[in-house]
């Protein structure tokens, strides 16, 4: 195990606190648009100093890495959120590292990572796309997504690519979150698709074996 994964092995836990912490300081203002100043800049509080908690876990596994400029290179990423502020929401993809300790004690089988993976994938992306429209849609003209409900909604027919049509954002912001949570969508589908058909081949190799 190198210096880098034993890092990233102690502070995986701290991490994923604080990206629920994140959540919860993004989601909360976005909820209640009517709630007190202080507690709005509580919560911008909350926001930044997570920011700088990430920002100083990317330093010190930089730090910590072999090759420094090929370690940055390959998190691209992670130079990304923590170099542009407004991409900050983006950080509670990080919340993906529970899927890390879920697959752990997943059953074995190819279903089990697969059902792990995709609920898990499924579930952030639509509750982190309905708050991400929600704010940019709600105050716009002619905004047909005004509520967390009508958000909910329009995320989830999106990542499933079924698209009624009867929500759809207005605003360019709103549209890139759509463009990303399509992208998302075709990916989960194609996985599980990939999934299924490897293991109708493993199956049938298998079968092949045993009766010749």
């Amino acid at each position: 195990m190198t210096r880098v994964e034993r890092w990233e092995r102690r502070a995986e836990v701290p991490l994923l606190l604080l990206s629920v912490a994140f959540l919860v300081a993004y989601a909360w203002p976005v909820l209640d648009p009517r709630l007190d100043r202080g507690w709005r800049e509580f919560f911008e509080t909350v926001s930044w100093t997570v920011w700088a908690a990430f920002a100083l876990d990317f330093v010190v596994r930089l730090g910590l890495a072999d090759d420094r400029r090929e370690y940055a290179v390959r998190h691209w990423y992670d130079v990304a959120l923590i170099a542009v502020p407004m991409l900050r929401p983006l950080r509670l993809l990080r919340l993906v590292a529970l899927l890390r300790i879920l697959d752990r004690s997943a059953a074995g089988s190819l279903a089990g990572r697969t059902l792990v993976y995709v609920s898990g994938t499924a579930v952030a992306s639509v509750g982190l796309a309905s708050l991400a429209v929600l704010q940019a849609e709600r105050d716009a003209p002619d905004a047909t997504i005004t509520s967390f409900g009508d958000a909910l909604w329009w995320a989830c027919v999106t990542v499933t690519t079924v698209g009624y049509g009867d929500y759809s954002p207005v605003t360019t912001q709103g549209r890139v979150i759509a463009v990303v949570l399509m992208v998302v969508g075709i990916g989960v589908v194609g996985s599980v698709t990939a999934s299924v058909a490897t293991a109708m081949l493993a199956r049938a190799e298998r079968e092949r074996r045993t009766s010749g």
